[in-house]
């Protein structure tokens, strides 16, 4: 006869609820086995003295959850092989949030043995009932040992199962902060149903944690919730208005923007990102890292309304280019340092070419540089690129001579009084000057942003000495402005 394994559920640990059916298996069962004792129905067990195996043992021997799940699994594949037929019970339904019972239909059929899963009253039966909700509003249920903020979806009546213990509590309470206020009142059920053990409570999230009593049956509810502050912290709620902004009902502005009449907004909105991470100002960053956004956002939705994509597409897009180019982090290629790194990454990007029908061999050296670049950074990336296949200097004493040399050119230009010429020569320098800064391995760009703000901060000590002074600049000299640019130099 083949070996089978019939799972029975044991409900929500009101005996009253417990199905005839199931509890004639279980008297009828020669091999019995549970996941856990720690159960109200288990009582009937004893008074009946029905003898049984538990793997409460394994949960103090395994460190982590599906360690357990897996080795319960281990086990009664191995006992069915050699009793024959065994009734595994567990707690509720054996197919709500039942991992050990995912394992064994996975399992059974590979090896051999007839698998018979048979119903029992699920928590959420018990939940719907004891709480006071209808799932056909929008329910979700989720794992509290695998709760990720991505899961989470205010506008859903929320179930978060497996709360096992205050630990378990806690790190669900860290999650749920991520998307909701930290007073936000949310409900925590013991025992729901089971009489004399039943313990319903509403707390704010702050205090999921310090409530006692969590084990086995318990759980947390999370009430749907329209409020605007938690549709706000979502990235389809910011679909949604823009799509709105620019809808027929939206605004007249927006509806009229093109890609190209608001190209320089994208300019601007990034320069003052820049600025805010310059001015290392988090609350500037938060304002105008949005700004940034809403452009992507903007230009994806004119995109979507022409049918060529959405900005779902663009993030599936850059989801998988970053799989794809980290190797070393989603793949078998390891990166000892940032440099390895860099070179999967490069790695990639050219085989990312060849799957489009690219050949690299075929593209010049210096492709793939935006031209609208500022020209500073340009120049900075033009070198980097001819400098990999070889196109550089070994060290930086013949860049300075350079630098040297095109300065004298300039000079000659200056004399000669060729504005044309005058600006090649300028340029020339200025070239040899961004040569200098990866040899010395100092971004241009940022140099003399640091530069301008240094130059800045010291003429606006200028400023506010002659304000202090009572006097403008046509009152001064510039032997007095040297003397205050002097004194700023040494204030930290």
């Amino acid at each position: 006869m083949q070996p089978s394994i019939t799972v029975v559920g044991l409900g929500t640990g009101d005996t009253d609820q417990l199905t005839m059916g199931i509890w004639r298996k279980l008297q009828a069962a020669e091999h019995r086995y549970v996941r856990t004792d720690k159960h109200p129905t288990m009582r009937l067990f004893t008074d009946h003295q029905l003898s049984y195996t538990s793997f409460d043992y394994l949960y103090e021997e395994l460190h982590s959850f599906p360690d357990v799940y897996a080795a319960i699994a281990d086990v009664l594949l191995e006992k069915a092989a050699l009793e024959g037929h065994i009734v595994y019970a567990v707690p509720g339904h054996p197919m709500v949030a039942e991992r050990t019972v995912q394992l064994l239909r996975d399992r059974c059929s590979q090896e051999g043995i007839t698998l018979t899963v048979l119903g029992g009253e699920s928590f959420l039966d018990q939940a719907f009932t004891r709480l006071g909700f209808d799932p056909i509003e929008g329910f979700q249920l989720l794992d509290a040992t695998a709760l990720e903020p991505s899961l989470l979806q205010p506008k859903l009546h929320t179930l978060i199962g497996q709360v096992y213990d205050e630990y378990t509590a806690s790190d669900v309470k860290l999650t749920l902060m991520e998307r909701y206020p930290d007073d936000h009142q949310v409900t925590v059920g013991h025992a729901l149903g089971v009489p004399e053990e039943e313990q319903i409570t509403t707390v704010p999230l702050y205090e999921l944690d310090r409530l006692q009593g969590y084990g086995n049956l318990s759980l947390i509810w999370i009430p749907q919730s329209n409020d605007a502050a938690l549709q706000n912290r979502s990235f389809d709620r910011l679909h949604e208005i823009v799509s709105i902004l620019r809808s027929p009902d939206g605004c007249p502005w927006d509806r009229e923007q093109t890609h190209q009449s608001i190209r320089k907004n994208f300019i601007e909105e990034t320069y003052e990102a820049i600025e805010a991470l310059d001015n290392d100002d988090p609350d500037g960053m938060r304002e105008e890292f949005g700004d940034v956004i809403l452009q992507v956002m903007l230009h994806s939705q004119m995109e979507e309304e022409m049918g060529s994509f959405s900005v779902y597409d663009v993030i599936q897009t850059l989801n998988e280019k970053l799989l794809f180019r980290h190797p070393h982090v989603f793949g078998e290629l390891g990166a000892v340092d940032a440099q390895e790194a860099l070179q999967n990454w490069e790695q990639m990007k050219a085989e990312e070419k060849r799957r489009k029908g690219i050949d690299p061999a075929l593209q010049s050296k210096l492709d793939g540089i935006p031209p609208d670049l500022p020209a500073l950074m340009k120049a900075y990336k033009i070198q980097k690129k001819a400098a990999k296949v070889g196109f550089d200097w070994d060290d930086i004493n013949p860049v300075l001579d350079k630098i040297q040399e095109e300065l004298g050119e300039l000079r000659e230009a200056i004399a000669s009084k060729d504005s044309e010429e005058q600006a090649a020569e300028l340029g020339d320098l200025l070239f040899a000057t961004v040569n200098a800064s990866r040899f010395i391995h100092a971004d241009p760009e940022e140099a003399l942003a640091r530069t301008n703000q240094k130059f800045r901060k010291r003429f606006l000590y200028i400023e506010e000495q002659l304000r202090i002074s009572g006097r403008t600049f046509d009152q001064t000299d510039l032997t007095e402005m040297d003397r205050y640019w002097e004194e700023a130099k040494r204030i930290p």
